[in-house]
């Protein structure tokens, strides 16, 4: 019996091979180490007007920090949804108050990217 430890697209899985005899197809069992890491839905601060993910995705860019002023269709962050990019708008004036998420976050649709103070 041999034990390997093999990692697929970010999931960790210990492995134990078995050899039933000669010729034969070895069996594997295979059991998570531990479950991926998802980014949780940040609170809004507050206050502030969240700018929320309108989908689920990876947060493949943030454009902004805390203390920017930003105006209606300033781009605030980039998510990656289906092999594309999208770019995250802000739908109004103010200041940034908040970031929420950070470079590589997966999000789910409706969670808040930034937060805006008028």
């Amino acid at each position: 019996m041999k034990n390997y430890t093999i990692t697929v697209n970010g999931n960790t899985y210990d492995v134990t091979v078995e050899e039933n005899g000669a010729g034969a197809a070895p069996a594997a069992a295979a059991a998570p180490k531990a479950a991926p890491k998802k980014a949780a839905a940040p609170k809004a601060a507050a206050g502030g007007t969240p700018i929320s993910a309108p989908m689920n995705g990876t947060i493949v860019e943030v454009k902004v920090k805390v203390g920017d002023k930003v105006t209606n269709g300033t781009v605030v962050a980039v998510l990656e949804a289906m092999k594309m990019e999208n770019d995250i708008v802000s739908d109004r004036d103010g200041v940034v108050a908040a970031v929420c998420v950070n470079k590589g976050d997966s999000v789910e649709t409706g969670a808040a990217v930034v937060t805006i103070n008028a």
